[in-house]
């Protein structure tokens, strides 16, 4: 009878060591250095205690990580399913977030917008949490942050974090499933706007959780990728005040999007864990790649460029871009 119970509880452990060990992190990752450039890492969709592709997804990250020691981390929201968090002290901020990204190389500052999951819980928890953890920042539901290129130039980037949650039209009419009733997006859009025409970057990139184009399984109940309400309230500023690119989350895969006659580049990072099949492609949606894998997309940005791989399920990147001022 020992050994039977001896056998059991070793193969129950070969079961669970697997799960207790964490990510499993690659030996290497395909993404570029680039000489004298900053680099940091965009992911979002992502808090599903390591399930559903989490924690695969979180041992590429951190080979990439490790390879470019970025300044940074983005999340593009959605940070934790299905209903945020209920606190600072909610087990999800260590079942989903502090042991799954682990790896040294992301103990950097992961700077977050909210999704609509996160809506669904209690958002200022995620905000509060900025004044607990030395990595995560979320100062306020949107915010600024400029960051100066390289060592020996003077041009800076400025990143615009916004929160679109409160802009969707849906999820006002819906304030018992979203709590965005209290937030006012007017005033939001005029912060944006004031902090887009004082801004003196070169580079100005802006975050939020929905994207303005998809070409993805909302395509299209989006009105054919189009999110109306986005489309008129925030594309006017980005081509008046000369944004190069938009980085959203919300769509469960990896999109990069340029819409014809447009200035700037629409980039989705939402394939944090779960993935969703993408739309059906037309001549009139702008995609200049789009893939249902989950990954993560790595940047390198200098004065005279921003380039941008894609990171798949298979360790590869699929594509890559080179953005310019």
């Amino acid at each position: 009878m020992n050994r039977f119970r001896a056998a059991v509880a070793a193969l129950a452990l070969g079961f669970i060591a697997p799960l207790l060990a964490g990510p499993v992190t690659p030996p290497t990752s395909p993404v570029t250095p680039v000489d004298e450039a900053l680099h940091f890492l965009v992911i979002g969709d992502w808090g599903r205690h390591g399930q559903e592709g989490q924690s695969e997804t979180a041992g590429r990250l951190a080979a990439a990580a490790r390879k470019l020691n970025p300044a940074f981390v983005i999340s593009t929201g959605d940070n934790f399913y299905p209903v945020g968090v209920a606190s600072v002290d909610d087990p999800s901020w260590k079942t989903s977030f502090e042991d799954i990204y682990s790896d040294h190389a992301l103990h950097t500052e992961w700077y977050v917008v909210l999704g609509n999951h996160d809506y669904r819980g209690n958002p200022q928890a995620e905000i509060d949490y900025s004044k607990i953890s030395r990595r995560w920042q979320l100062p306020a539901r949107y915010y600024t942050k400029t960051v100066h290129i390289g060592d020996n130039s003077s041009a800076q980037a400025q990143f615009f974090f916004i929160d679109t949650s409160p802009m969707i039209e849906d999820y006002q009419q819906h304030p018992d499933k979203y709590a965005v009733a209290d937030q006012d997006a007017a005033a939001q859009l005029r912060w944006l706007e004031d902090a887009l025409a004082q801004s003196k970057a070169r580079w100005k990139i802006v975050i939020g959780h929905h994207p303005v184009y998809t070409v993805g399984k909302r395509k299209k109940a989006a009105g054919g990728g189009i999110q109306k309400e986005l489309e008129k309230a925030l594309v006017p500023l980005f081509e008046k005040y000369r944004v190069q690119a938009y980085i959203a989350g919300h769509e469960h895969d990896l999109q990069v999007i340029r819409r014809p006659g447009g200035t700037v580049t629409y980039l989705v990072s939402g394939a944090g864990s779960e993935t969703r099949p993408l739309g059906v492609p037309d001549a009139k949606d702008g995609r200049l790649f789009a893939v249902a894998s989950a990954g993560f997309m790595a940047f390198a940005l200098t004065p005279t460029a921003l380039n941008v791989e894609l990171v798949d399920a298979e360790n590869r990147v699929p594509y890559a871009i080179t953005l310019k001022p």
